[in-house]
């Protein structure tokens, strides 16, 4: 589904992520994890089209996809919710999934019911300006939001952090029910092992913006992976 080949990328002369090979299969979920500032986000950022790649080819579906603008990956089935949500605050939550729909090829301009049934608090909060809920509800808001294309693979860029507990297990919850039904893949970058381990598929480590690690997540060497995550 997703295949990176050899990716370079970074902010004017500065490299980032540096020869990155990576794969995520079809329903299946992969974790990418690492210490802050070593690359997760620019490989996201690059993965979507918000950076361009100075190296390397992105493939998805099997077609080489490094040249598409971010609206066109969007509409090819990626969906992406970025460190930090940027959620419209100043739009209502109903606008903001409606601009979610802006990419839509098909001339849908409703939000999905299944979105509700997913983040039930949003249903009541249509109304509310985004920038007036918590930090987990913008989270919500911001994943309902790019799956209301429909996506086929999504990225999700450290989804868990600086929200309430009760909304981290509502998340959780989420992502592992899209490992049951493995109708969409995700590429998940995440800080905690225990969360990766418990529901990843496969996971890479990164590590001053090369794969230090990566595998199976049930043969996974938890010293190995260790090292490469603490400071």
């Amino acid at each position: 589904m997703l295949n990176l080949q050899k990716i370079e990328a970074g902010y004017g002369e500065s490299m980032v992520v540096r020869n990155v090979n990576l794969q995520v299969k079809p329903g299946q979920i992969v974790c990418l994890l690492g210490r802050n500032g070593v690359g997760k986000s620019t490989l996201l950022k690059s993965i979507m089209g918000l950076i361009k790649p100075k190296f390397g080819s992105i493939y998805f579906n099997e077609r080489n996809i490094t040249s598409f603008p971010t609206d066109r990956r969007a509409k090819s089935g990626i969906g992406y919710v970025p460190q930090g949500r940027e959620i419209f605050p100043q739009l209502t939550v109903e606008e903001n999934l409606l601009l979610g729909l802006e990419a839509a090829t098909d001339g849908r301009k409703k939000t999905p019911d299944s979105l509700f049934d997913t983040f039930p608090v949003l249903r009541q909060m249509l109304h509310r300006k985004g920038g007036d809920l918590s930090g987990g509800q913008q989270q919500q808001l911001a994943i309902a939001r790019a799956l209301a294309l429909g996506p086929t693979l999504l990225l999700l860029d450290e989804p868990m952090e600086g929200i309430q507990p009760s909304i981290v297990m509502e998340i959780e919850a989420f992502i592992e029910s899209i490992k049951r039904n493995r109708e969409i893949a995700v590429l998940l970058v995440e800080q905690s092992l225990e969360f990766a381990t418990n529901i990843a598929d496969y996971y890479y480590v990164l590590d001053r913006g090369k794969i230090a690690a990566e595998g199976r997540t049930d043969h996974l060497n938890e010293e190995q992976v260790r090292k490469h995550l603490t400071v």
